[in-house]
């Protein structure tokens, strides 16, 4: 009798030990789901816009190559949704923040359908590579190391602010060694932040297991998508910033 509870006691703490994570697995899971998204919306919308002479018109003037008034909203308004998901993330629905997200996704795709007109099929491939294992690198450091990563938030931040000021100054001075200088700050900041976003991402997957919250939550979902949105900048500004760096033009 003694035998078979001891047996069945270890069978229970088994099952509780298996059970251990999974909101926070699940969690992390999907963020990176949503993100896989995010970059497959992108792509596919970039390729379409320079699909053809006449769809890529739309944006740009072929002759003058300058922006035209549809190319100049589609570069402000990510812009625009990134800062509605944020600011109305209590106030939208799941299904309005999915919506959002996906319009977002498919927007920044058409903003930046030029890269695959400047640059080298090559060159996109191989930066993309690149941005793909420097991103890969860093979010595995920030899902396991020990070290606190809390405390450069608000440096990285004030970097980021930072590039912004600096990139509207850049508008009007083109300079293109300080867009140069520009792209290496960028690769270091977003390469930290990445490692940082991670790290913040796993302490929020920890704090729903402990708090007992379900992965069906329409709350704990938009902290998802708000994560894979993080995620989703990180890499793609660590992208854009190889690009001008290594990047071969036409």
């Amino acid at each position: 009798m003694d035998n078979n509870n001891n047996f069945n006691w270890t069978q229970k703490d088994v099952y509780v030990q298996d059970q251990t994570g999974v909101v926070a697995k699940k969690f992390f899971a999907n963020v990176f789901l949503w993100m896989f998204v995010a970059l497959t919306l992108s792509t596919l919308s970039a390729i379409f816009m320079t699909s053809s002479p006449e769809i890529y018109s739309a944006l740009r003037n072929l002759e003058t190559g300058k922006p035209t008034t549809l190319g100049w909203i589609a570069t402000f308004a990510p812009l625009g949704l990134v800062l509605l998901m944020s600011a109305g993330l209590s106030r939208l629905s799941y299904t309005a923040l999915i919506g959002v997200f996906i319009l977002y996704s498919a927007l920044t795709g058409v903003s930046l359908s030029f890269i695959l007109l400047i640059y080298t099929s090559a060159s996109v491939i191989t930066c993309f590579a690149a941005a793909a294992g420097i991103f890969g690198i860093m979010a595995f450091l920030g899902y396991t190391t020990d070290v606190d990563l809390s405390k450069f938030g608000p440096i990285l931040m004030v970097g980021v602010v930072g590039l912004i000021i600096a990139s509207v100054a850049n508008m009007f001075i083109q300079s293109e060694s300080f867009s140069l200088f520009m792209a290496f700050v960028g690769i270091a900041i977003f390469t930290a932040l990445t490692a940082y976003d991670v790290q913040k991402l796993k302490r929020i997957g920890a704090g729903l297991e402990e708090s007992g919250a379900q992965i069906q939550d329409a709350d704990t979902k938009k902290l998802a998508i708000m994560g894979a949105l993080s995620l989703y900048l990180d890499f793609l500004n660590i992208f854009i910033y190889l690009l001008r760096i290594f990047g071969d033009r036409r």
